[in-house]
């Protein structure tokens, strides 16, 4: 319930003060495990994602974000789940997967930080990585314009990708399903 109200909020916030617009949302499934991967240059990003969809979207968050009282509290009610950076969070991995398994949505940004220039950073292996293990596609979304209060927000969320073939995977199959995806978003941010 309070999910849905902030959601239904932040919606309208986007849609008075941002003119958002969303193209291509009917390219995620109604149904079905689903890893969506996007840019990452705002704090609005994950806020600008989880509502540009109807199904709930669990984001992979810094656990840091989890100690600030409320932003933990809204964190922790929209589904999100804590990862450490600092290393291997194999708890965190496995949420995924098992999210994933479980037909859920999850969100990730490849490039592990926000970009501060606009420009796509070098992706991490991971969002490739947890596709494979769960066996489900990636979805590529480009969130243009999040940066500040005020101006046009666009979304474009392009055709699920999917993951690596084979029954096994290998750090060069990884890092070419990365860099197909964050092609796949720079192409989008090109619309």
């Amino acid at each position: 319930m309070i999910y849905r109200s902030l959601k239904l909020f932040v919606r309208i916030i986007l849609f008075v003060l941002r003119r958002w617009e969303i193209r291509g949302v009917e390219n995620l499934p109604a149904s079905g495990g689903m890893m969506l991967v996007a840019n990452h240059t705002s704090y609005w990003d994950p806020v600008v994602i989880i509502c540009a969809f109807n199904r709930r979207v669990h984001f992979m968050a810094k656990s840091e974000l989890f100690n600030i009282p409320v932003v933990g509290y809204v964190m922790r009610i929209s589904g999100a789940f804590p990862v450490r950076r600092d290393k291997s969070d194999r708890n965190a991995i496995r949420t995924a997967v098992r999210l994933l398994e479980d037909g859920h949505v999850v969100g990730v940004f490849p490039e592990g930080t926000r970009s501060h220039t606009g420009e796509l950073l070098k992706p991490h292996l991971g969002a490739a990585m947890l596709a494979f293990k769960a066996g489900v596609p990636m979805l590529p979304i480009a969130v243009k314009g999040a940066r500040g209060v005020f101006g046009k927000i666009t979304v474009n969320v392009g055709r699920p990708v999917s993951s690596p073939g084979g029954t096994k995977v290998n750090k060069a199959g990884l890092e070419k399903a990365s860099d197909m995806i964050m092609e796949q978003i720079s192409a989008l941010l090109d619309i």
